[in-house]
């Protein structure tokens, strides 16, 4: 059988989409149909059976933050196989040449993903860095245990005009600027992200939090009817995005929420772990919290991870790590922190831990702590090293989440 792995051609683009849309026949309304025609040509990397896109694969060139730092990542993307052409290998070529490429090239030393099933990508030694979660409330049900106590002026919302973008765009960085997961986010992807509209059956909100004129807070929510019986309410609230500054924008933001008086449920499919509404709650029950993994993150390359990522705390730690599809992350690492930078590099020191490629992806992302990895023995501690240092070393400021589909 002939096979090949390449980018695709300008010419080859149509039968890359169509592949693409056949494999993942995503859920309409996930995201614009028009996202897959801004993949370029050099984005991809696709296995040929005969001449003929058997499976696809791209990446875009996306920036995360990593605990308040800034890193490249690859966004992998519109991965799929002919339903003739599966159970060959192919996928596990193209991703090992794709991580080949990245260390050669000196491209991102981090690849990240949504995964249609984790268990395709966590043989590719991904890790599963952050838990979603989802909310599903009546909004007479949005009732705080306990008055407001934040200091400081009473804040009004108002909805947006068109020609007052730049605040979301503002009021996001701030936001996200000392978390991890989130992304740096550009025009095009607030267009066709939280920004998007999917029909004209479907209101947009754009909804902002204001003291004495300051931005605070933002929530964007769809807002779309059903047919019901009479004298039943009939809307139904799909929060995109939501973001605060201070407690009283984010409480502010949910009373506003509270008092829609024709909506059956307010639905958030993509929470953040760390989210607070379930302890300010009266009743946390009625959220009817979900959960399922969200973002997937894989180390290309060890040295460019670690050492762009921000620690608040010193320490000096040694670890051995296994990585079977990147020989060149295979052996021992000494990883030297403080709030000032880090830096890594190879060592003859005894090690402190032993783990996989999967593990340190989810240290890094704060998902687990390394003593938690040795207790569910996802790491083995073979040295003398204070593993307590180790958890607040790696530890994150807030739980990893990406809002934004990609």
């Amino acid at each position: 059988m002939t096979m090949d792995i390449r980018p695709a051609t300008a010419d080859e683009m149509d039968d890359f989409r169509r592949v693409a849309r056949n494999a993942l026949m995503a859920p309409t309304g996930l995201y614009p149909p028009e996202a897959i025609h801004a993949i370029r040509p050099e984005m991809t990397l696709c296995a040929f059976e005969k001449g003929r896109i058997a499976t696809t694969h791209a990446a875009w060139p996306l920036k995360m933050r990593f605990n308040g730092a800034s890193l490249p990542v690859a966004g992998v993307t519109f991965v799929g196989t002919r339903p003739e052409c599966r159970r060959k290998g192919y996928l596990s070529q193209v991703v090992t040449q794709h991580f080949k490429a990245l260390h050669e090239t000196g491209g991102p030393s981090m690849a990240v993903l949504y995964a249609s099933q984790a268990a395709i990508y966590q043989r590719f030694g991904f890790g599963i860095v952050s838990t979603h979660h989802r909310y599903s409330v009546a909004p007479r049900d949005l009732v705080f245990a306990h008055a407001d106590h934040g200091n400081g002026p009473n804040g009004s919302l108002r909805e947006l005009a068109d020609d007052e973008m730049d605040l979301f765009q503002t009021l996001y960085r701030a936001f996200s600027e000392p978390r991890t997961g989130y992304l740096h986010r550009g025009a095009a992807t607030w267009k066709s992200g939280v920004l998007w509209q999917p029909s004209a059956d479907v209101s947009l909100y754009r909804i902002v939090y204001e003291e004495n004129g300051t931005p605070l807070g933002y929530v964007i929510y769809a807002l779309t009817g059903r047919k019901v019986p009479h004298g039943q309410p009939w809307q139904h609230i799909e929060i995109n995005d939501l973001a605060w500054i201070t407690p009283k924008a984010y409480r502010a933001i949910w009373h506003h929420l509270s008092v829609a008086g024709l909506v059956f449920e307010v639905a958030w499919q993509r929470v953040p772990q760390d989210d607070p509404l379930p302890h300010l709650l009266l009743e946390p029950r009625r959220l009817n919290i979900g959960a399922g993994d969200g973002l997937l993150a894989r180390v290309v390359d060890v040295a460019g991870a670690m050492s762009q990522r921000r620690y608040d705390e010193a320490g000096r730690f040694v670890f051995d790590l296994s990585d079977s599809l990147c020989p060149w992350n295979e052996g021992r690492w000494q990883l030297e922190t403080s709030p000032d930078g880090a830096r890594v590099t190879r060592s003859s020191r005894p090690a402190d831990l032993v783990m996989p490629v999967d593990t340190l992806s989810m240290l890094l992302f704060g998902q687990i702590s390394p003593s938690e990895a040795v207790r569910m023995g996802r790491a083995a501690a073979v040295g003398t090293g204070d593993l307590t240092l180790w958890d607040r070393v790696m530890q994150t400021r807030h739980k990893a989440f990406c809002p934004d589909f990609f």
